[in-house]
């Protein structure tokens, strides 16, 4: 099991930019892709973007490309989401995940079923 725990969440003007942090605990050996996901109030869980652990390729939803960045520390076990640009509808619970490349094989990385580990989100408002 991973224990996933997000921080750096706030409110932040439009136009303004962020960073998210997620401190990961992984076990060595294990194939693992990192993701973030969003939700807003009463609308379901989004993808926001994914990164292979060890080698670092990145996927990225078509409404964050160009403006947000995942990226990550393995020396550091930490994952990162800068956001730039930021919108009023980026506004949500930001959440950190982990699952099995074997199983995001099979599902696709923006499937929320493919993570098994979940964080317990960071809000980001972004105000107009």
């Amino acid at each position: 099991q991973v224990q996933l725990v997000e921080s750096g969440g706030k409110l932040v003007q439009a136009g303004g930019s962020l960073r998210l942090s997620c401190a990961v605990s992984i076990r060595t050996g294990r194939d693992l892709a990192m993701a973030w996901f969003r939700q807003a109030p009463r609308e379901e869980r989004q993808f926001v973007a994914a990164i292979h652990w060890i080698r670092g390729h990145t996927n990225y939803a078509d409404s964050v490309k160009g403006r947000f960045t995942i990226s990550r520390s393995t020396a550091e076990n930490t994952v990162y989401l800068q956001m730039n640009n930021l919108k009023p509808e980026d506004t949500a619970v930001y959440y950190c995940a982990a699952g099995a490349l074997k199983t995001l094989a099979t599902v696709g990385y923006s499937a929320s079923r493919g993570y098994d580990d979940w964080g317990q989100g960071t809000q980001v408002t972004v105000s107009s």
